[in-house]
């Protein structure tokens, strides 16, 4: 890849991380259908993509250092007694379910959904439609401290969809909690806090692959660039969509997420 090609891939990966548009499924259109970064081995594109999410996740790390280590150190003091404790362990729990089904099923999603490009047309349409109707039609009466055990299981839950590359983590998550009467920026939080496990975890299962290094190695600078790119873009995207979601609602993702299927499917009927 040239350094048009990695400045573009991550981007795409800073700002589809967090806004409800499903980054898996922009950096798949994007390389296959635009020609970003193609041509490159199927452990090189991987090994990229996991290197792209992790630089969102130190995004996530910087904008809320301080909100985590106020959640580890209540979370172990006081515990679930705790408004910030329990959060910690709320986000535990809220791990587990998409954890045992991505470890179960990873090969399964990589070798298959990945390029099924109906399969995630369908996933972009459907949610992006979820996500607006979710908002639309749910109270905003409850903060991120007000959740409850069931609030979290449940969204954890629902970020199993996300590993289908279309349905989006943030959105299924997002749209989860709004349903579950979170506010929009309390929903958006606790989507972005339950990411950061999630990403750690698909970052270290690929790192202990042996054959992760030697790639990482032999294309260290084109690395080190992506994981830069995704990192700064991510956190501005992580400031100013909070920002949004206090006046606005979810409709302009809605739309995007309809065009971007319809392009994905003339793609296939016309190439």
């Amino acid at each position: 890849m040239d350094i048009f090609e990695i400045l573009i891939l991550g981007f795409i990966q800073g700002i589809a991380e967090f806004l409800p548009i499903s980054s898996s499924a922009h950096l798949i259109i994007f390389r296959d259908i635009f020609g970003i970064g193609a041509g490159i081995s199927s452990n090189m594109e991987l090994t990229f993509d996991v290197a792209l999410h992790f630089g969102t996740l130190l995004a996530i790390g910087v904008f809320f250092f301080w909100d985590f280590i106020k959640m580890i150190q209540k979370g172990f003091t006081k515990g679930v007694k705790d408004e910030d404790g329990k959060i910690l362990w709320y986000l535990i729990a809220a791990t587990i379910p998409a954890a045992i089904v991505g470890v179960l099923f990873e090969d399964a999603i990589e070798n298959v959904i990945r390029s099924n490009y109906i399969v995630i047309a369908l996933a972009l349409a459907i949610m992006g439609i979820i996500i607006y109707l979710a908002d639309k039609y749910s109270k905003q009466n409850k903060t991120i401290k007000k959740m409850t055990l069931k609030d979290a299981i449940i969204i954890g839950c629902s970020q199993v969809f996300a590993l289908i590359p279309g349905f989006s983590r943030s959105g299924t998550t997002i749209a989860t909690g709004r349903v579950l009467g979170l506010d929009r920026e309390s929903a958006a939080k606790f989507s972005f806090f339950l990411s950061a496990p999630v990403v750690l975890g698909a970052v270290v299962l690929q790192l202990i692959k042996g054959s992760t290094w030697n790639v990482i190695v032999a294309n260290m600078s084109t690395f080190l660039l992506g994981i830069f790119v995704s990192f700064v873009t991510g956190l501005l995207c992580i400031k100013y969509l909070l920002k949004y979601l206090q006046k606005h609602n979810f409709k302009i993702f809605m739309i995007y997420r309809v065009v971007l299927a319809i392009i994905v499917v003339l793609y296939i009927t016309i190439r």
